[in-house]
Protein backbone atom coordinates (compact mmCIF):
# COMPACT_ATOMS: atom_id res chain seq x y z
CA UNK A 1 0.00 0.00 0.00
CA UNK A 2 1.36 3.13 -1.06
CA UNK A 3 1.95 6.45 1.25
CA UNK A 4 -0.63 8.52 -0.84
CA UNK A 5 -3.08 5.70 0.24
CA UNK A 6 -2.29 5.08 3.80
CA UNK A 7 -3.03 8.65 4.09
CA UNK A 8 -6.60 8.61 2.81
CA UNK A 9 -7.56 5.28 4.83
CA UNK A 10 -5.90 6.37 8.11
CA UNK A 11 -9.05 8.06 9.40
CA UNK A 12 -10.72 5.81 10.14
CA UNK A 13 -8.61 4.22 13.45
CA UNK A 14 -9.60 0.50 11.91
CA UNK A 15 -7.44 1.04 8.65
CA UNK A 16 -4.57 3.38 10.84
CA UNK A 17 -2.22 0.24 10.86
CA UNK A 18 -1.45 -2.93 8.49
CA UNK A 19 -4.76 -4.65 7.21
CA UNK A 20 -4.90 -8.42 8.07
CA UNK A 21 -8.10 -10.66 7.15
CA UNK A 22 -9.98 -9.28 10.66
CA UNK A 23 -9.72 -5.99 9.60
CA UNK A 24 -10.94 -6.92 6.10
CA UNK A 25 -13.66 -9.43 7.91
CA UNK A 26 -15.00 -5.98 10.02
CA UNK A 27 -15.03 -3.81 6.59
CA UNK A 28 -17.20 -6.44 4.89
CA UNK A 29 -19.20 -6.50 7.64
CA UNK A 30 -19.80 -3.05 8.00
CA UNK A 31 -20.68 -2.87 4.27
CA UNK A 32 -23.11 -5.70 4.24
CA UNK A 33 -25.03 -4.20 7.50
CA UNK A 34 -24.81 -0.83 5.76
CA UNK A 35 -27.06 -2.68 2.90
CA UNK A 36 -28.99 -4.11 4.64
CA UNK A 37 -30.02 -1.22 6.92
CA UNK A 38 -31.09 0.91 3.87
CA UNK A 39 -32.79 -1.65 1.83
CA UNK A 40 -34.99 -2.36 4.95
CA UNK A 41 -35.37 1.46 5.08
CA UNK A 42 -36.42 2.12 1.69
CA UNK A 43 -38.90 -1.09 2.00
CA UNK A 44 -40.45 0.74 5.63
CA UNK A 45 -40.11 4.01 3.70
CA UNK A 46 -42.39 3.25 0.85
CA UNK A 47 -45.08 1.54 3.09
CA UNK A 48 -44.88 5.01 5.49
CA UNK A 49 -45.26 7.20 2.80
CA UNK A 50 -48.06 5.22 1.26
CA UNK A 51 -49.86 5.02 4.90
CA UNK A 52 -48.99 8.61 5.81
CA UNK A 53 -50.18 10.13 2.25
CA UNK A 54 -53.60 8.15 2.70
CA UNK A 55 -54.06 9.38 6.64
CA UNK A 56 -53.37 12.44 5.16
CA UNK A 57 -55.90 12.10 1.96
CA UNK A 58 -58.38 10.58 4.63
CA UNK A 59 -57.84 6.74 2.90
CA UNK A 60 -56.97 3.60 4.06
CA UNK A 61 -53.50 2.96 2.61
CA UNK A 62 -51.96 -0.51 2.35
CA UNK A 63 -53.66 -3.02 5.42
CA UNK A 64 -53.25 -6.49 3.67
CA UNK A 65 -50.27 -7.71 3.28
CA UNK A 66 -48.53 -7.87 6.85
CA UNK A 67 -49.42 -6.04 10.24
CA UNK A 68 -50.39 -3.10 9.06
CA UNK A 69 -49.72 -3.93 5.49
CA UNK A 70 -46.64 -3.36 6.25
CA UNK A 71 -45.19 -6.08 3.55
CA UNK A 72 -46.91 -4.71 0.94
CA UNK A 73 -43.50 -2.92 -0.22
CA UNK A 74 -42.31 -6.75 -0.45
CA UNK A 75 -44.91 -7.97 -2.27
CA UNK A 76 -44.81 -5.36 -5.35
CA UNK A 77 -41.04 -6.11 -5.49
CA UNK A 78 -41.42 -9.69 -5.54
CA UNK A 79 -44.56 -9.31 -7.97
CA UNK A 80 -42.26 -6.72 -10.49
CA UNK A 81 -38.90 -9.27 -10.25
CA UNK A 82 -41.25 -11.82 -11.92
CA UNK A 83 -42.89 -9.89 -14.19
CA UNK A 84 -41.79 -9.70 -18.06
CA UNK A 85 -38.92 -7.32 -18.70
CA UNK A 86 -39.36 -5.49 -21.65
CA UNK A 87 -37.02 -3.78 -23.99
CA UNK A 88 -38.29 -1.28 -26.63
CA UNK A 89 -37.07 -2.43 -30.00
CA UNK A 90 -35.48 1.04 -31.06
CA UNK A 91 -33.90 1.57 -27.84
CA UNK A 92 -29.99 1.17 -27.13
CA UNK A 93 -30.23 -1.93 -25.77
CA UNK A 94 -27.08 -1.56 -23.86
CA UNK A 95 -27.60 1.91 -22.39
CA UNK A 96 -30.84 0.92 -21.86
CA UNK A 97 -29.92 -1.73 -19.36
CA UNK A 98 -26.97 0.12 -17.72
CA UNK A 99 -29.24 3.22 -16.97
CA UNK A 100 -31.27 1.53 -13.45
CA UNK A 101 -27.33 1.11 -12.22
CA UNK A 102 -26.31 4.28 -12.68
CA UNK A 103 -29.20 5.55 -10.83
CA UNK A 104 -28.78 3.10 -7.56
CA UNK A 105 -25.34 2.55 -6.99
CA UNK A 106 -24.60 6.42 -6.29
CA UNK A 107 -27.52 6.30 -3.64
CA UNK A 108 -25.81 3.31 -1.53
CA UNK A 109 -22.42 4.59 -2.03
CA UNK A 110 -23.38 8.03 -0.50
CA UNK A 111 -24.98 6.61 2.34
CA UNK A 112 -21.78 4.74 3.19
CA UNK A 113 -20.27 8.18 4.75
CA UNK A 114 -22.79 8.89 6.67
CA UNK A 115 -22.09 8.26 10.81
CA UNK A 116 -25.03 6.67 12.15
CA UNK A 117 -24.17 6.55 15.75
CA UNK A 118 -20.94 6.74 17.81
CA UNK A 119 -20.36 8.93 21.40
CA UNK A 120 -19.15 12.01 19.77
CA UNK A 121 -20.14 14.49 23.21
CA UNK A 122 -17.89 12.37 25.61
CA UNK A 123 -15.74 10.69 22.88
CA UNK A 124 -14.50 10.91 19.63
CA UNK A 125 -17.17 9.03 18.11
CA UNK A 126 -15.64 5.68 17.72
CA UNK A 127 -16.86 1.89 18.60
CA UNK A 128 -15.30 -1.18 19.61
CA UNK A 129 -16.00 -4.13 17.15
CA UNK A 130 -13.87 -7.53 17.65
CA UNK A 131 -11.33 -5.95 19.67
CA UNK A 132 -10.71 -2.75 16.74
CA UNK A 133 -11.59 0.53 17.13
CA UNK A 134 -13.51 2.24 14.48
CA UNK A 135 -16.35 4.31 12.95
CA UNK A 136 -20.00 3.84 13.08
CA UNK A 137 -19.79 4.35 9.00
CA UNK A 138 -18.55 2.15 6.00
CA UNK A 139 -16.19 5.10 5.04
CA UNK A 140 -14.76 8.35 5.70
CA UNK A 141 -12.85 9.99 3.29
CA UNK A 142 -11.26 13.28 3.93
CA UNK A 143 -13.11 14.59 0.84
CA UNK A 144 -16.13 12.98 1.63
CA UNK A 145 -18.58 16.01 1.25
CA UNK A 146 -17.05 16.60 -2.28
CA UNK A 147 -17.58 12.52 -2.70
CA UNK A 148 -21.24 13.36 -1.86
CA UNK A 149 -21.85 15.97 -4.79
CA UNK A 150 -19.60 14.01 -6.95
CA UNK A 151 -22.06 11.31 -6.68
CA UNK A 152 -25.54 12.99 -6.96
CA UNK A 153 -24.03 14.47 -10.14
CA UNK A 154 -23.46 10.44 -11.48
CA UNK A 155 -27.32 9.97 -10.53
CA UNK A 156 -27.96 12.66 -13.12
CA UNK A 157 -26.53 10.33 -15.56
CA UNK A 158 -28.90 7.49 -14.85
CA UNK A 159 -32.33 9.37 -15.59
CA UNK A 160 -30.36 11.13 -18.87
CA UNK A 161 -29.78 8.01 -20.28
CA UNK A 162 -32.48 6.19 -19.59
CA UNK A 163 -34.79 8.81 -21.28
CA UNK A 164 -32.65 9.31 -24.28
CA UNK A 165 -32.01 5.56 -24.58
CA UNK A 166 -35.50 4.30 -24.49
CA UNK A 167 -36.06 6.23 -28.06
CA UNK A 168 -39.20 7.32 -27.53
CA UNK A 169 -40.40 10.92 -26.96
CA UNK A 170 -41.92 11.41 -23.68
CA UNK A 171 -38.78 9.75 -21.74
CA UNK A 172 -36.55 12.18 -23.76
CA UNK A 173 -38.69 15.22 -22.55
CA UNK A 174 -38.52 13.66 -19.31
CA UNK A 175 -34.62 13.11 -18.68
CA UNK A 176 -34.04 16.59 -20.94
CA UNK A 177 -36.29 18.20 -17.95
CA UNK A 178 -34.13 16.18 -15.26
CA UNK A 179 -30.50 16.80 -16.36
CA UNK A 180 -31.35 20.73 -16.25
CA UNK A 181 -33.69 20.48 -13.34
CA UNK A 182 -30.59 18.31 -11.28
CA UNK A 183 -27.51 20.89 -12.87
CA UNK A 184 -29.82 23.90 -11.60
CA UNK A 185 -30.10 23.52 -8.27
CA UNK A 186 -26.70 21.32 -7.91
CA UNK A 187 -24.95 24.77 -7.46
CA UNK A 188 -27.36 25.60 -4.86
CA UNK A 189 -27.30 22.95 -3.05
CA UNK A 190 -23.24 23.09 -3.69
CA UNK A 191 -23.04 26.85 -2.17
CA UNK A 192 -25.46 26.14 0.68
CA UNK A 193 -22.57 22.68 1.53
CA UNK A 194 -19.51 25.27 1.01
CA UNK A 195 -20.97 27.32 4.80
CA UNK A 196 -21.02 23.59 6.76
CA UNK A 197 -17.44 23.58 5.60
CA UNK A 198 -16.41 26.86 6.29
CA UNK A 199 -17.80 26.77 9.37
CA UNK A 200 -16.50 23.32 10.18
CA UNK A 201 -13.22 23.83 8.53
CA UNK A 202 -12.90 19.86 6.96
CA UNK A 203 -14.44 18.10 4.03
CA UNK A 204 -14.78 14.70 6.79
CA UNK A 205 -17.98 13.59 6.91
CA UNK A 206 -16.81 12.65 10.53
CA UNK A 207 -15.05 15.85 11.49
CA UNK A 208 -18.38 17.95 10.80
CA UNK A 209 -20.43 15.61 13.64
CA UNK A 210 -17.38 16.20 15.52
CA UNK A 211 -17.92 20.10 15.50
CA UNK A 212 -21.59 20.17 16.19
CA UNK A 213 -21.26 18.66 19.49
CA UNK A 214 -23.57 19.40 22.69
CA UNK A 215 -25.86 21.07 20.15
CA UNK A 216 -23.64 23.55 18.37
CA UNK A 217 -24.99 22.43 15.08
CA UNK A 218 -24.33 24.01 11.89
CA UNK A 219 -27.73 25.37 11.06
CA UNK A 220 -27.36 27.59 14.23
CA UNK A 221 -23.99 28.19 12.87
CA UNK A 222 -24.50 28.82 9.52
CA UNK A 223 -27.75 31.21 9.83
CA UNK A 224 -30.46 28.74 8.95
CA UNK A 225 -30.69 30.36 5.60
CA UNK A 226 -28.20 27.46 4.39
CA UNK A 227 -30.15 24.73 5.74
CA UNK A 228 -33.35 26.26 4.22
CA UNK A 229 -31.71 26.33 0.98
CA UNK A 230 -30.32 22.87 1.16
CA UNK A 231 -33.67 21.04 1.83
CA UNK A 232 -35.49 23.32 -1.16
CA UNK A 233 -32.58 22.10 -3.42
CA UNK A 234 -32.39 18.55 -2.33
CA UNK A 235 -36.03 18.35 -2.78
CA UNK A 236 -35.45 19.57 -6.16
CA UNK A 237 -32.69 17.10 -7.01
CA UNK A 238 -35.03 14.32 -5.69
CA UNK A 239 -37.31 15.12 -8.31
CA UNK A 240 -39.19 14.77 -5.39
CA UNK A 241 -43.28 16.79 -4.99
CA UNK A 242 -43.57 19.85 -5.64
CA UNK A 243 -40.75 19.79 -7.88
CA UNK A 244 -41.60 16.08 -9.57
CA UNK A 245 -41.57 17.70 -13.40
CA UNK A 246 -39.21 14.75 -14.16
CA UNK A 247 -42.07 12.13 -13.77
CA UNK A 248 -45.18 14.59 -14.51
CA UNK A 249 -47.91 11.83 -15.48
CA UNK A 250 -50.39 14.26 -16.57
CA UNK A 251 -47.86 15.61 -19.32
CA UNK A 252 -45.01 12.89 -19.75
CA UNK A 253 -47.31 9.82 -18.86
CA UNK A 254 -44.38 8.73 -16.36
CA UNK A 255 -41.38 10.65 -17.35
CA UNK A 256 -37.93 9.26 -18.23
CA UNK A 257 -39.00 5.98 -17.00
CA UNK A 258 -42.15 5.36 -18.41
CA UNK A 259 -40.45 2.42 -21.43
CA UNK A 260 -39.27 0.58 -17.97
CA UNK A 261 -41.24 -2.90 -16.77
CA UNK A 262 -40.30 -5.29 -13.95
CA UNK A 263 -37.18 -5.44 -12.36
CA UNK A 264 -35.63 -2.19 -14.07
CA UNK A 265 -38.35 -0.29 -13.32
CA UNK A 266 -38.15 -1.31 -9.66
CA UNK A 267 -34.46 0.02 -9.54
CA UNK A 268 -35.50 3.17 -10.43
CA UNK A 269 -38.18 3.11 -7.62
CA UNK A 270 -35.90 1.84 -5.21
CA UNK A 271 -32.92 4.62 -6.72
CA UNK A 272 -35.82 7.47 -5.80
CA UNK A 273 -36.55 6.05 -2.57
CA UNK A 274 -33.10 5.02 -1.37
CA UNK A 275 -32.00 8.89 -2.33
CA UNK A 276 -35.15 10.24 -0.33
CA UNK A 277 -33.26 8.02 2.46
CA UNK A 278 -29.87 9.43 2.16
CA UNK A 279 -30.40 12.73 1.18
CA UNK A 280 -32.25 13.04 4.70
CA UNK A 281 -29.08 11.84 6.27
CA UNK A 282 -26.52 14.10 4.53
CA UNK A 283 -28.68 16.79 5.84
CA UNK A 284 -28.81 15.47 9.26
CA UNK A 285 -24.56 15.19 9.11
CA UNK A 286 -24.16 18.44 8.10
CA UNK A 287 -26.50 20.79 9.97
CA UNK A 288 -28.28 18.98 12.50
CA UNK A 289 -25.37 17.20 14.74
CA UNK A 290 -25.66 13.43 13.38
CA UNK A 291 -25.90 11.12 15.98
CA UNK A 292 -25.28 13.67 18.38
CA UNK A 293 -27.77 13.83 21.53
CA UNK A 294 -27.84 13.34 25.10
CA UNK A 295 -27.00 10.04 26.94
CA UNK A 296 -30.10 9.48 29.30
CA UNK A 297 -29.22 6.37 30.11
CA UNK A 298 -25.48 5.21 30.86
CA UNK A 299 -25.94 1.76 30.70
CA UNK A 300 -26.74 1.32 27.27
CA UNK A 301 -25.41 4.48 26.27
CA UNK A 302 -24.39 3.10 22.76
CA UNK A 303 -27.76 3.18 21.99
CA UNK A 304 -29.27 6.54 21.72
CA UNK A 305 -26.23 8.05 19.42
CA UNK A 306 -28.16 5.64 16.49
CA UNK A 307 -31.35 6.84 18.31
CA UNK A 308 -31.16 10.24 18.22
CA UNK A 309 -29.73 10.45 14.36
CA UNK A 310 -32.59 7.95 12.86
CA UNK A 311 -34.99 10.19 14.84
CA UNK A 312 -33.84 13.40 13.09
CA UNK A 313 -33.79 11.33 9.41
CA UNK A 314 -37.65 10.58 10.22
CA UNK A 315 -38.65 13.86 10.79
CA UNK A 316 -36.76 14.59 7.67
CA UNK A 317 -38.90 11.94 5.84
CA UNK A 318 -42.32 13.19 7.76
CA UNK A 319 -41.48 16.60 6.13
CA UNK A 320 -40.45 14.90 2.23
CA UNK A 321 -44.00 12.80 2.83
CA UNK A 322 -45.84 16.22 3.89
CA UNK A 323 -44.97 18.20 1.05
CA UNK A 324 -46.05 15.68 -0.91
CA UNK A 325 -49.43 15.44 0.36
CA UNK A 326 -49.99 19.24 0.31
CA UNK A 327 -48.64 21.00 -2.34
CA UNK A 328 -49.03 21.34 -5.64
CA UNK A 329 -46.49 20.66 -8.65
CA UNK A 330 -45.29 24.03 -10.11
CA UNK A 331 -44.53 24.88 -13.22
CA UNK A 332 -41.32 24.28 -15.18
CA UNK A 333 -40.63 28.41 -15.74
CA UNK A 334 -41.07 28.89 -11.62
CA UNK A 335 -38.78 25.79 -10.93
CA UNK A 336 -36.11 27.35 -12.75
CA UNK A 337 -36.63 30.69 -11.42
CA UNK A 338 -36.45 29.64 -8.13
CA UNK A 339 -33.07 27.78 -8.49
CA UNK A 340 -31.36 30.35 -10.74
CA UNK A 341 -33.04 33.72 -9.24
CA UNK A 342 -33.28 33.26 -5.78
CA UNK A 343 -31.96 30.18 -4.26
CA UNK A 344 -28.32 30.17 -6.17
CA UNK A 345 -27.95 34.11 -5.70
CA UNK A 346 -29.37 33.69 -2.01
CA UNK A 347 -26.72 30.96 -1.34
CA UNK A 348 -23.91 32.54 -2.93
CA UNK A 349 -24.75 35.74 -0.74
CA UNK A 350 -24.83 34.24 2.24
CA UNK A 351 -21.73 32.02 1.79
CA UNK A 352 -20.06 35.68 1.12
CA UNK A 353 -21.09 37.44 4.63
CA UNK A 354 -19.70 34.39 6.55
CA UNK A 355 -16.47 34.53 4.81
CA UNK A 356 -16.57 38.40 5.70
CA UNK A 357 -17.31 37.44 8.92
CA UNK A 358 -14.89 35.26 9.44
CA UNK A 359 -11.83 37.29 8.16
CA UNK A 360 -13.30 40.23 9.87
CA UNK A 361 -12.54 38.16 13.10
CA UNK A 362 -9.67 36.75 11.94
CA UNK A 363 -7.98 40.26 11.82
CA UNK A 364 -9.87 42.24 14.53
CA UNK A 365 -12.46 44.21 12.66
CA UNK A 366 -15.27 45.24 14.31
CA UNK A 367 -18.30 42.86 13.79
CA UNK A 368 -20.45 45.53 13.76
CA UNK A 369 -19.33 47.50 10.84
CA UNK A 370 -18.24 44.38 8.82
CA UNK A 371 -22.05 43.34 9.20
CA UNK A 372 -23.63 46.81 8.36
CA UNK A 373 -21.22 46.32 5.31
CA UNK A 374 -22.25 43.31 4.18
CA UNK A 375 -25.70 43.42 4.60
CA UNK A 376 -25.82 46.81 2.64
CA UNK A 377 -23.21 45.66 -0.09
CA UNK A 378 -25.74 42.06 -0.03
CA UNK A 379 -29.13 44.44 -0.36
CA UNK A 380 -27.68 46.67 -3.15
CA UNK A 381 -27.20 43.14 -5.17
CA UNK A 382 -30.40 42.07 -4.47
CA UNK A 383 -31.45 45.42 -5.71
CA UNK A 384 -29.99 45.02 -9.24
CA UNK A 385 -30.59 41.51 -9.55
CA UNK A 386 -34.11 42.07 -8.55
CA UNK A 387 -34.96 45.23 -11.32
CA UNK A 388 -33.11 43.27 -14.21
CA UNK A 389 -35.50 40.76 -13.06
CA UNK A 390 -38.29 43.16 -13.29
CA UNK A 391 -36.83 44.92 -16.58
CA UNK A 392 -36.55 41.67 -18.58
CA UNK A 393 -39.98 40.31 -17.30
CA UNK A 394 -41.62 43.67 -18.62
CA UNK A 395 -39.50 43.23 -22.29
CA UNK A 396 -40.99 39.81 -22.64
CA UNK A 397 -44.12 40.74 -21.67
CA UNK A 398 -44.52 43.93 -23.90
CA UNK A 399 -43.17 41.68 -26.73
CA UNK A 400 -45.73 39.30 -26.21
CA UNK A 401 -48.58 41.81 -26.02
CA UNK A 402 -46.77 43.70 -29.74
CA UNK A 403 -47.23 39.44 -31.13
CA UNK A 404 -51.10 39.40 -29.75
CA UNK A 405 -51.58 42.96 -31.74
CA UNK A 406 -50.11 41.09 -34.60
CA UNK A 407 -52.21 37.94 -34.52
CA UNK A 408 -55.58 40.00 -33.82
CA UNK A 409 -54.72 42.50 -36.74
CA UNK A 410 -54.10 39.63 -38.65
CA UNK A 411 -57.53 37.99 -37.63
CA UNK A 412 -59.71 41.08 -38.53
CA UNK A 413 -57.79 41.17 -42.06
Amino acid sequence: MSVLDTAVLAIDPLLSGDLDLGIVGIVALKVVVAFVILLVSVMLMIWFERKLVADMHNRIGPSVAGPFGVLQTLADGIKLFFKEDLIPDRSDRVVFKLAPYLSLIPAFLVFAIVPIGGDFSSGDGTVTWFGERTYLQVADPPVGVLFFLALSSIAVYGVMLAGWSSGSKYPLIGSVRASAQMISYEAALGLAIATVFLTSGSLSTHDIVASQVEGNWNVFATGVVPFLVFVLAGTAELNRPPFDLVEAEQELVGGFHTEYSSIRFALFFLAEFMNVITMSAIAVTLFLGGPDGPILVERVAWVWPTLWFSLKVLAFLFTFVWLRATLPRIRYDQLMDLGWKVLIPLALGWFLLLATLNVGRDRGWSPLVVVFASVAVLWAGAAMLGGAVRKARAERLALEFESDEVLDAGDGA
